[in-house]
């Protein structure tokens, strides 16, 4: 603002920025009153990791997975369950291991899966554990309205339909480990 030394003209600004500043207010009221709900193509679609375990290909939610680590030397915990291959040191941490082909009844062999997917146990999380996986294919992003979510299964959320195959997907706050 301009400073005058005649009052009139001083007044005068004062009333230009007070009606400025009041017209900034009403239209900015105006801004907040519209609708700002409406769905985009993005908010629809979700980024997820796909991984091969046994015959099937199984997704997650990109945003629980921390890393994916190849298969280290593994540390066997007596008395654990048969799901639980056991722990590796992973960034001088503590990690339990666990073999989903146990958990989701995949036909087991000698073989374990040569890459860790390391998972937040909840999104933004520091609890991590690992889960064993044959191989780590992509992560793509998806339409969340395609996922067929009828199916009930322990720790599967829904079935995503990929070209001609079936492409199931986890929950990892939902697997019983």
């Amino acid at each position: 603002m301009v400073s005058t030394n005649q009052s009139t003209q001083s007044n005068a600004t004062d009333e230009t920025t007070t009606n400025t500043e009041t017209s900034a207010n009403t239209n900015s009221n105006t801004d907040t009153n519209t609708p700002t709900n409406t769905a985009t193509p993005d908010d629809l679609s979700v980024h997820v990791l796909e991984f091969d375990l046994g015959e099937n290909r199984y997704c997650v939610d990109i945003g629980y997975v921390a890393e994916i680590v190849n298969t280290d030397e593994l540390t066997a915990i007596p008395n654990t369950p048969d799901h639980v291959e056991g722990v590796m040191d992973l960034r001088g941490e503590t990690t339990k291991i666990v073999n989903l082909r146990t958990i989701f009844g995949e036909n087991e062999n000698d073989d374990l899966g040569n890459r860790i997917i390391v998972f937040k146990r909840k999104r933004d999380s520091t609890d991590r554990i690992g889960w064993l996986a044959d191989e780590v294919r992509q992560v793509r992003q998806i339409d969340a309205t395609t996922v067929d979510t009828s199916v009930d299964g322990d720790g599967i959320a829904g079935i995503v339909r990929q070209n001609d195959e079936f492409v199931l997907w986890i929950d990892p706050t939902a697997v019983r480990i």
